[in-house]
């Protein structure tokens, strides 16, 4: 699978998966045990497309926010 994650789009994920863990781990927000081991997936999987650069929903859209590089 190719590259499809840009710098600001890793940004903005690193950042979500951040609120997601704090909100999970404290649990200020969350009541239910469900939403904070959902807040939990969800902060690992954003964290994983931020560290690989690779989304698989995006493979499956057609989607790419990485940055093209004309000078190959």
């Amino acid at each position: 699978m190719k590259k499809n994650v840009g710098t600001v789009d890793k940004i903005v994920r690193i950042v979500l998966a951040l609120i997601a863990t704090y909100f999970a781990y404290t649990r200020d927000f969350v009541e239910s045990p469900w939403i904070g081991y959902l807040l939990w997936i969800i902060a690992f999987v954003l964290l994983i497309t931020a560290l690989t650069s690779r989304c698989g929903l995006y493979a499956l859209l057609g989607k790419s926010t990485c940055e093209v590089n004309y000078n190959k």
